[in-house]
């Protein structure tokens, strides 16, 4: 390294759960030592600083930062170096800052939120005596000229020392690294944005720092690894030169900027200082030169196609590309002595080139989805040749019916599997959404299957599962059952459907793992063993979980219910809607593009991370942004071609409370009843909090007159199924599969949309809200929207009631399943809280006193509430 570096401060950011999949498996699983060696052995790398982030939603951050911080407090070889507490909610912030010996840093504040928010935190962060990186962020959004960045930090600046007297030299400015040569010409000037505003940041702003995070600048030479270090060295040499002094730098991954090459250098220089208009152009022309780990090219290569046609065949199947699968493939075929030999030779030789990168994790599934869009326009090329020929079927691996459950519509995790299976030669039988037990037997029967896959997501479809499962054994079948879905697991497959049916009873967490199980039970040699070890397996689950001890004490629901939440309800001020009432919500797709939440859509493909920073990831970056690019693309030509319709229907209603249930009334007179909605509380020891149930949230019946609750149900899923079966008669899964995580996105964001309506304009109680889409995805607002068959109300049925007060089928078409899922499968649906003390929390277990008294509310039987409530009830 140069010497201008002496003086920079490098800060590790491995110890972050967003940004390492490593330390994140970490800490999930509570290995804390392994944990502290990741920090360890960032402070031997060089890092002077060491960024720690628990912003994960499976994981309570703030008693993990707690936890870790501690930890490293008594390490000496890593607390001798300052702390960066890293994270979005400022309760996590605030709770590591108690922990921190020393001088802390915080990552971050902003002015995106306001100055009331922002003076508060800083506030707060002077009282612990800690430095703050400031983002160049503010009400409008995230500055990206060098007149905004300064701007957005002078005025924080001022605000700072004026107002809460503020030690500039604790404040350290991130005035925001993006992307050069990305093709687009108005990020040409980003990196001469960023150096001049921290030359001027740095002469106008005295005492303070400049910080960043540097492999922002390079990422559009993604793959290509000499290109992207000496970006990184140009760019930190010319912008420590203007005085920027900190930032996140992997240092050994740094060119020395004296050693570049001289042409790269200069080419590099070219971009990053913007000198004339072909740099760009002139850089991508140079790179394939510098590449140097093996991967694609900036620019496209075409040298493959000199490669004999089984080889091109091979590299169209990996690498997803389509346009010239149909003349390679009749090239093989005019080559072959029958058509149906492509398919067993070249075809399935690079299939299983693909397999083995997928089960490598050097594949991705949207690249496996993709490969299997290419396979099949093959073998739809070769299909009348062979139908011609009349020479008999291929051999596949075997043959597996799935199906999604009586009563469910999801499937979108079945769809992958089936493809990921497909592309392993296992001939797959799809019978789709809300098949009956019979269907499916019959279907296995009659197609001489060699084993069954079932799929569910909601709750009841647990209960079916296992209704298959009876079924299944008492009709003598001898397949191999395979379960998955989001609310199956282990523990659930291994106590109550294994123990049904006397064959092989496998539960297949994701799409990775469905190709190994079924090779070990399709052969004949190693089904028994397998077997056998899976019967161990699950007999261990099941002595487990009868072992299993609750983590909290349980109470009786009557301790639970004297402990409900309440408040002064004689002095409430009972925010009156502005519109009461039922109405249908028509909304243009582009209205609701702002609202998505994109970090769900990327978890749907089996790529972990949060958005935007999943685009920057080191080991899935790549493939995420190309998806990502993809689905804005599709998501063009729904808008565009309105393929995609959304409607939805909202009510408010006078309302008020009877313990644990919701009297809903007659918006016309406030006097009839219209129906009871039924809600469970919880039932553990909550020695510092309340039992909470959502009627809580709800002013009870004869205090002061009525309340209000909301109801609404909307979809973006109007023409989905159209739409997704166009692309699949096309052979074409990627796109089908990406068309309903596209629907089920516009669903959230109408959900989204919907409640702030409610909230600044319907209902009216928090009309002065201000909040960007971070802001909403992070629900900073005023009330909740929770959802019947989810955590704060775990019971499926209860959205009849939703169905009845809006009638909902009647007016949109939305339908509810006889398992209560929704139909089309883009919907979303809930209840409207504006409590200002309301918040999301989990039922989690009940004990059968509650479990009694809910089916007296409900007029049930027993056997009908341990239905419905089964995963929620208390062994």
């Amino acid at each position: 390294m140069s010497s201008q570096f002496s003086t920079f401060v490098n800060v590790g950011e491995r110890t972050n759960v967003t940004g390492s999949a490593m330390f994140k498996r970490l800490i999930m699983s509570e290995d804390y030592e392994a944990a502290l060696d990741v920090a360890r052995q960032q402070v031997e790398n060089g890092a002077q600083v060491i960024d720690i982030n628990m912003d994960e939603a499976m994981l309570d951050s703030e008693a993990a930062m707690v936890r870790f911080l501690n930890l490293i407090a008594s390490e000496p070889d890593i607390s001798r170096v300052p702390i960066m507490i890293d994270s979005s909610k400022w309760t996590v912030i605030e709770a590591g800052l108690k922990c921190v010996q020393g001088k802390a840093i915080v990552n971050s504040i902003s002015l995106k939120e306001g100055e009331e928010s922002f003076l508060a935190q800083a506030k707060k962060i002077k009282r612990y005596g800690a430095a703050t990186v400031v983002m160049a962020f503010d009400e409008k959004g995230q500055a990206d000229t060098q007149a905004r960045k300064f701007e957005i930090c002078k005025r924080s600046y001022d605000l700072l020392l004026k107002e809460l007297d503020f030690p500039p030299e604790d404040i350290i400015f991130d005035p925001n690294i993006f992307a050069v040569a990305t093709g687009i010409e108005e990020h040409n000037n980003y990196a001469v944005d960023f150096i001049e505003a921290t030359r001027q940041i740095r002469r106008e702003l005295p005492h303070c720092h400049v910080s960043g995070g540097l492999s922002n600048i390079s990422f559009s030479f993604r793959g290509n690894n000499p290109v992207r270090e000496a970006m990184h060295s140009v760019f930190l040499y010319h912008a420590i030169r203007a005085g920027m002094d900190m930032g996140i730098v992997n240092a050994g991954q740094l060119e020395v900027y004296d050693e570049i090459p001289p042409e790269l250098k200069d080419a590099v220089e070219d971009v990053i200082l913007n000198r004339n208009n072909q740099a760009t152009d002139r850089l991508l022309e140079l790179a394939p030169k510098y590449q140097g780990d093996g991967k694609a090219a900036a620019v496209e290569d075409l040298s493959w196609r000199e490669q004999n046609v089984n080889k091109r065949l091979e590299h169209a199947l990996v690498k997803g590309i389509t346009e010239y699968i149909i003349e390679d493939t009749e090239e093989a075929r005019l080559a072959a002595e029958r058509p149906l030999h492509v398919i067993e030779g070249p075809l399935m030789d690079g299939m299983n080139v693909v397999g083995d990168l997928f089960g490598e994790g050097k594949m991705f599934l949207p690249q496996v989805v993709k490969s299997a869009r290419v396979m099949k326009k093959a073998v739809a090329h070769l299909q009348p040749y062979i139908e011609a020929e009349k020479s008999g079927e291929n051999q596949s691996n075997g043959k597996i019916i799935m199906a999604t459950v009586k009563g469910d519509v999801h499937d979108i995790g079945k769809n992958i599997v089936g493809v990921v299976l497909q592309c392993n030669n296992f001939e797959v039988v799809d019978l789709g959404v809300m098949v009956p037990a019979a269907k499916i037997i019959q279907t296995a029967i009659d197609e001489k299957a060699d084993m069954i896959g079932l799929s569910g997501l909601i709750t009841p479809s647990l209960d079916e599962m296992v209704n298959v499962a009876k079924e299944m054994q008492r009709l003598g079948l001898d397949l191999p059952l395979l379960i998955g879905g989001a609310t199956t697991s282990k523990a659930h497959t291994a106590v109550k459907i294994e123990q049904n049916y006397e064959h092989p009873v496998v539960y297949v967490p994701n799409a990775s793992r469905a190709v190994g199980v079924c090779q070990k039970l399709i052969s004949k040699e190693h089904r028994g063993e397998y077997a056998k070890q899976i019967s161990a397996e699950y007999e261990v689950v099941r002595q487990q979980h009868a072992r299993k001890k609750p983590r909290t004490r349980a109470i009786s629901f009557a301790q639970a219910r004297e402990n409900r939440f309440t408040c002064d309800w004689q002095n409430y001020d009972v925010p009156k809607p502005n519109f009461i009432g039922v109405k249908t919500i028509s909304v243009d797709l582009n209205t609701l593009r702002p609202y998505i939440d994109w970090t769900p859509f990327f978890l749907t493909w089996s790529l972990a991370g949060k958005y935007p920073r999943i685009l920057n990831d080191e080991v899935v970056g790549e493939e995420a942004t190309s998806l990502f690019h993809d689905a804005n693309k599709m998501l063009d030509d729904i808008i565009r071609h309105n393929k995609l319709q959304a409607k939805g229907r909202v009510g408010i209603f006078p309302a008020n409370s009877h313990n644990e249930d919701i009297k809903v009334y007659s918006p016309k007179d406030g006097e009839a009843l219209l129906g009871v909605s039924h809600h469970c509380r919880q039932q553990t020891e909550k020695p510092k909090g309340f039992n909470y149930c959502l009627s809580d949230y709800v002013m009870p019946e004869g205090v002061n007159g009525h309340d209000y609750i909301g109801a609404f149900a909307v979809t973006a899923g109007i023409g989905e199924d159209e739409l997704a079966k166009a692309y699949e008669a096309d052979g074409d899964d990627y796109n089908s599969i990406m068309s309903k995580a596209i629907a089920d996105r516009l669903a959230e964001a109408f959900a989204e949309y919907l409640h702030e309506r409610v909230r600044k304009e319907l209902w009216g109680y928090a009309k002065d809200e201000k909040l960007d889409n971070n802001a909403l995805i992070g629900e900073k607002y005023q009330g909740i929207r929770p959802a019947p068959g989810y955590a704060a109300c775990p019971e499926h049925t209860e959205k009849q009631l939703i169905w009845d007060l809006l009638d909902v089928e009647n007016s949109i078409g939305m339908k509810l399943t006889e398992s209560y899922a929704m139909w089309p499968g883009a919907a979303v649906s809930g209840w409207y809280f504006a409590h200002p003390d309301s918040r999301y929390f989990a039922v989690a277990k009940i004990q059968r006193d509650q479990l009694e008294d809910y089916a007296a509310r409900k007029n049930w039987s027993i056997e009908e509430a341990e239905k419905w409530l089964m995963p929620n009830l208390q062994d």
